[in-house]
């Protein structure tokens, strides 16, 4: 669910005017706050008693905080003050995810650059400082919600200690065998011309022609010519929504437990699975024809056609990834296109792969006469000449869900590459079970991480940019073979801890590699990777980098995030933790819900929707939109107007003025001393007993639920 937070919804600033001048007196007491030390005095009064930590996953340090970020931090400070009130020491370090693409489009933005235009070096130290800038602006909107933490020391995932503990969790992984590099197909960005994650995915409805096209067989294995059938006359129909792909397609994949016929019409014979032949011959405006015969998919494999428009086959084999909800049971497959195509390629290795498209998105020499076409454009092309050449037997128009990339909001790709991986097939039972072990707020969390985590691919770690954590690994010169050991690792985190990851692109390997580096051919010359890290590496090895760098015990007590989180932060920080430490790295995660407008509507600047804190607490106090936070059910999606404001206003109003005639109350020109003038319990009015019950009865039911969400 996106959210644009910079719409904005104009309030009236004379509406809910605060006698307590809120706006004037919060500043002069968070400057107060900060002149005397209070968080840190606190912590150093708290210091001896058992400790509760609540670890704070990193905002992107991009842009104004909004109402979901306001949202979380608020609820972070709530549970943290309250357990600094209730017997425990609870530190909080907040933290921001500093480096990846969108930091780098905005740095080259401002200096006037293209992408390769300036030195590695000098592009980082642009990031880094707009990073930097980021930071402060987004701390001090932290600080002016009244949140209390170790703003003197966050962690930042620039810095070189954190780069370090990074780079030493890559090792450890990698020498368990859960890391490789290999050719696979991935999610990639052809306007940011790097690969993706799973988590880094949108999926929008997209309009599209689907196509149905005709492969003609020609070695049946003795199956159709059984029939009677003449095989210049019979084609597999394939069914795609992707036709730029069909240069890369080498074969047809059919279901081996499905019931395939061959449907008669129009003087050639068509073979489909038996389910799907009336929905196929309806797209095809075809109602007058017959079937022939009944075989099983497996009975199918290795019968062999032409491809289309390409010089060569293309083998029908067979496998369990085949469905019938839709197309004709016979699916196209370009193994350097798909995930499941690759997977099941790998089980005939006649097919092999080939990858007809660039990292820009433009068709390679290997597409043949569609060389050149970016992939919108070959659609159009090829779907023309399919029909040109009788190989088209249907189009239809459609609205599909169609994966886009998270920065750009373009349509993504999946392209086979050489990536870095890491292998969760390895661990992943052992991550369920520590998923079994850890309490999730709301209950239905555990399904929701856990039915992710079993279905999830392999994680792709590596991404082709700039701005990030260098994944730490030389290549031999001669024969190209990567160089990973418990030396190599040592001598590149020990490099980065001293002089940050910039050295990197500054130094040579043999500057920094132990002496005596060799590799198994015998070469002692390498090169470096030139790959970074997928930020979710980066934030997912906090637990390690900020908490145990920091010497705080893991399993910490909780994370809490946004609902998103299950399949980011949530998932990379257990991921990491289950392959180096073989448990979870929280003990309870909580979740809230989104903030959408008060009709419940995603908030979009286009529909003027959005709400900034800023605007909340500049015209009337950061307590307003606290008392919003408290006053809330924050799992579910969480409504804010300037309706709700309004009544939480007058809600302030009446707390305020409550406390102010209590206190009134205790006051007069002696003061109140609680030593002399309190009155015993047994002394006590009836009705002043009876009160007395009911507030101690109110105060066990709020800790009872403060201690159930914390």
């Amino acid at each position: 669910m996106a959210q644009d937070y910079n719409a904005t919804i104009n309030l009236p600033k004379t509406e809910f005017s605060m006698r307590g001048n809120l706006t004037q007196k919060e500043p002069a007491m968070l400057e107060e706050w900060a002149k005397d030390r209070t968080y840190y005095k606190l912590i150093e009064k708290n210091k001896d008693k058992p400790l509760y930590v609540l670890h704070d996953g990193p905002p992107y340090a991009n842009g104004n905080i909004h109402m979901g970020t306001a949202l979380n931090k608020v609820l972070k400070d709530i549970i943290v003050r309250y357990k600094n009130m209730s017997g425990f020491c609870s530190p909080y370090i907040p933290g921001w995810d500093t480096h990846g693409l969108p930091i780098e489009l905005k740095a080259m933005k401002e200096i006037g650059v293209e992408n390769g235009a300036i030195p590695p070096v000098e592009l980082r130290k642009h990031c880094h400082d707009y990073a930097l800038n980021q930071i402060e602006n987004q701390k001090k909107q932290f600080m002016r919600l009244g949140v209390w933490g170790d703003f003197d020391d966050p962690y930042l995932t620039l810095k070189p200690d954190f780069e370090a503990r990074q780079v030493e969790v890559f090792g450890e992984m990698y020498k368990k065998g859960y890391i490789y590099k290999g050719l696979k197909p991935v999610y990639w960005c052809p306007d940011c011309q790097t690969a993706l994650a799973e988590a880094e995915i949108e999926y929008e409805n997209d309009p599209c022609h689907s196509i149905y096209v005709k492969f003609k067989v020609t070695d049946d294995k003795g199956k159709f010519t059984a029939l009677g059938l003449d095989l210049n006359k019979t084609y597999f129909v394939i069914w795609t929504t992707t036709t730029w792909t069909l240069p890369g397609n080498l074969a047809i994949c059919v279901g081996p437990d499905y019931e395939y016929t061959v449907v008669c019409a129009n003087g050639e014979n068509y073979v489909m699975a038996s389910e799907l032949v009336k929905p196929t011959m309806e797209a095809a405006g075809i109602s007058e024809y017959t079937t022939v015969g009944a075989i099983y998919g497996r009975e199918l494999e290795y019968i062999m056609t032409a491809h289309p428009f390409m010089d060569r086959g293309s083998l029908v084999i067979v496998g369990d990834h085949v469905t019938l909800e839709s197309g004709t049971g016979c699916v196209h497959t370009a193994p350097g296109f798909g995930v499941d195509d690759f997977e099941v390629c790998k089980k005939y290795p006649e097919v092999g792969i080939v990858v007809p498209v660039d990292s820009k998105g433009v068709l390679t020499e290997e597409a043949g006469k569609y060389a050149g076409l970016k992939t919108d454009d070959a659609n159009k092309v090829i779907a023309k000449d399919l029909e040109a050449s009788g190989s088209l037997f249907a189009l239809e128009k459609i609205v599909h869900q169609y994966p886009h990339c998270w920065r750009c909001k373009n349509p993504v790709l999946f392209r086979a590459t050489e990536q870095w991986f890491c292998s969760v097939k390895g661990f992943k039972d052992d991550a369920v079970k520590a998923i079994s072990e850890v309490k999730w707020i709301p209950e239905w969390g555990e399904e929701r991480i856990k039915g992710m985590v079993v279905d999830r691919s392999d994680w792709c770690i590596s991404r082709q940019r700039i701005w990030g954590v260098p994944i730490p690994v030389v290549y031999c010169k001669d024969c190209g073979k990567p160089i990973v050991t418990d030396e190599t690792i040592k001598a590149i985190s020990d490099m980065f801890r001293k002089e940050g990851s910039d050295s990197w692109y500054i130094r040579e390997p043999k500057e920094f590699l132990p002496e005596g580096t060799k590799c198994k051919c015998g070469c002692t010359e390498f090169v470096k990777e030139k790959d970074i890290f997928d930020v979710w590496f980066d934030s997912g090895v906090t637990h390690r980098a900020v908490m145990e760098e920091r010497g705080y015990d893991t399993p910490v007590d909780l994370y809490l995030e946004g609902a998103d989180q299950y399949r980011g932060w949530f998932q990379s920080s257990l991921l990491t933790s289950v392959a180096t430490k073989g448990r979870a790295p929280y003990k309870a995660v909580c979740t809230h819900g989104w903030v959408v407008d008060g009709e419940g509507k995603t908030m979009h600047k286009s529909l003027g929707n959005g709400v900034d804190p800023s605007e909340i607490y500049d015209q009337y106090g950061a307590d307003i939109l606290r008392l919003w936070v408290a006053s809330s059910d924050y799992h579910a999606d969480i409504r804010i107007s300037k309706e709700i404001l309004k009544q939480l206003s007058d809600t302030y109003k009446k707390i305020r003025n409550t406390a102010r005639f209590i206190l009134g109350n205790l006051e007069d020109k002696n003061g109140f001393d609680v030593e002399k003038d309190i009155v015993d319990v047994k002394d006590m009015h009836e009705i002043d007993k009876w009160a007395l019950i009911r507030l101690n009865a109110l105060i066990e039911k709020c800790k009872a639920a403060y201690d159930c969400s914390a």
